[in-house]
């Protein structure tokens, strides 16, 4: 996310995931260190499965989206399973059997992501929209953010101000590179 608190910048759809000009976002991922590389790795072998929005499917089984090379765990281990929040699944995707569409809420995805993820992790990747309600209903045990040295002023929040909820979280770890600062957090409420 941006210094200011954005997971993308204004804009984005189908073809600008990240928004226009969000791409400094993920800086850390294409052009990083090799520091920004161990954290990767070591989240890919940590995650048992994946929960995101259907927004992030869309962009993400979009032209300009993963395939072989690159996504979730793509180039690292085997892909994990993909659990999508929806209120209307697709009739078809390009991207195969990985993705599970969930039409009953988020408590029925991570039940789902639990069962598949067996003693790994689930991680909710997105969007904003789907990590902040995962964050409201008290379903985040560890928040892991990847802080970009850019700040976007506008785009989708991940803390929407309006929500007016706090959050008490206590630090576990702190990795900084050039390219983010890797901050994990206990959710304590």
């Amino acid at each position: 996310m941006s210094l200011d608190g954005y997971v993308t910048a204004s804009g984005a759809d189908i073809e600008h995931g990240l928004g226009v000009d969000g791409e400094p976002l993920h800086d850390w991922v294409f052009a990083g260190t090799p520091d920004d590389g161990v954290i990767l790795d070591e989240t890919s072998a940590r995650t048992g499965a994946v929960i995101m929005g259907r927004r992030t499917f869309d962009v993400v089984d979009g032209p300009q989206g993963w395939n072989d090379a690159i996504g979730y765990g793509a180039d690292r281990n085997a892909p994990p399973p993909v659990f999508v929040l929806t209120h209307h699944p697709p009739r078809t995707w390009r991207l195969g059997d990985r993705f599970t569409f969930v039409t009953d809420g988020p408590r029925s995805a991570l039940r789902q992501a639990r069962a598949a993820a067996g003693e790994k992790d689930v991680v909710v990747m997105g969007g904003g929209d789907v990590c902040h309600q995962f964050l409201a209903e008290g379903l985040v045990d560890l928040l892991h953010l990847h802080v970009a040295p850019i700040v976007l002023g506008a785009g989708t929040r991940l803390f929407p101000a309006e929500d007016g909820r706090r959050l008490r979280l206590e630090r576990v770890d702190v990795v900084s590179t050039p390219a983010a600062h890797h901050l994990s957090y206990r959710v304590l409420s």
